[in-house]
């Protein structure tokens, strides 16, 4: 069988995950995609790592055994670092599993502009100290400024960015001392992206804006290509859920850039 015309697997904890379906669609768009937002357990941040673990696995289990996907790609902060392990190691003889912290961690090491970086995201992703964490092993020189935001993702999903609300919000948070002197800011949230422009807007000089839905993407292509899975995929695109609200429907226009049929499946 031609495994290249296989679909690629998506999850995330709800729709925010979207953004990296979007940024692998203009990167890889002959790709069919399988989207899966387990919005009856969100948010991931307050679960606890055992409890990631087994929704990530039911999760998986289906992309892979029920929409028979070539790739994996964990579009979640809390999901890649709860279980991006777990998963690589379970299905290491099946299908590459791509996360979106460590192709970020990758990107940043191998940017020698990058001196000092900031990282905003929610308070459970900077409170973890994943990031922290894993710069700290593999490039201990870098200095980082984590910061929490715990306001964008709802500010983002009711629809407020680039107005004088978002203006606001964005100078609250950029301001921060913390920020000060940064070559380079991770958006370690797959919300961020829909405002990257507003922030780098906020800085007065050139500041790396480092998006992890586009890093993601841009990893993917590249184990695709390697593992010899890259190849029209034709199908069509499925967009599923666990649990329906209108509101998710209504927002994945906003994520995604286009508006599609969310289906309902409880597993």
């Amino acid at each position: 069988m031609d495994r290249t015309a296989l679909p690629i697997g998506i999850f995330d904890s709800g729709i925010g995950g979207l953004t990296v379906a979007r940024a692998i669609r203009q990167v890889l768009p002959d790709e069919a995609i399988v989207y899966f937002g387990d919005t009856a357990h969100l948010p991931y941040g307050d679960k606890s790592k055992d409890l990631i673990v087994r929704y990530a696995t039911r999760i998986t289990d289906f992309l892979l055994h029920e929409r028979r996907c070539k790739a994996v790609v964990i579009a979640c902060n809390s999901a890649s670092a709860a279980a991006y392990e777990h998963l690589r190691d379970a299905y290491k003889d099946k299908v590459p599993v791509i996360n979106v912290i460590d192709p970020m961690i990758e990107a940043v090491i191998a940017d020698e502009r990058i001196g000092k970086a900031g990282i905003i995201g929610t308070k459970t992703t900077i409170g973890s100290g994943v990031y922290q964490e894993k710069f700290g092993r593999r490039k201990p020189s870098l200095q980082l400024a984590p910061l929490a935001t715990p306001l964008l993702a709802s500010m983002i999903e009711e629809g407020f960015y680039e107005n004088k609300i978002s203006h606001t919000v964005l100078d609250a948070y950029l301001s921060d001392p913390i920020l000060e002197g940064i070559d380079g800011l991770i958006l370690a949230c797959t919300h961020y992206p829909l405002i990257k422009k507003e922030i780098a807007g906020y800085f007065d000089r050139p500041v790396i804006i480092l998006d992890s839905a586009e890093v993601a993407a841009a990893k993917l292509k590249d184990i695709l290509a390697r593992e010899h899975l890259a190849g029209p995929g034709g199908g069509k695109d499925h967009f599923y859920v666990s649990d329906y609200t209108t509101s998710f429907e209504k927002a994945t226009r906003l994520f995604f850039g286009n508006r599609v049929r969310l289906e309902k499946v409880r597993l």
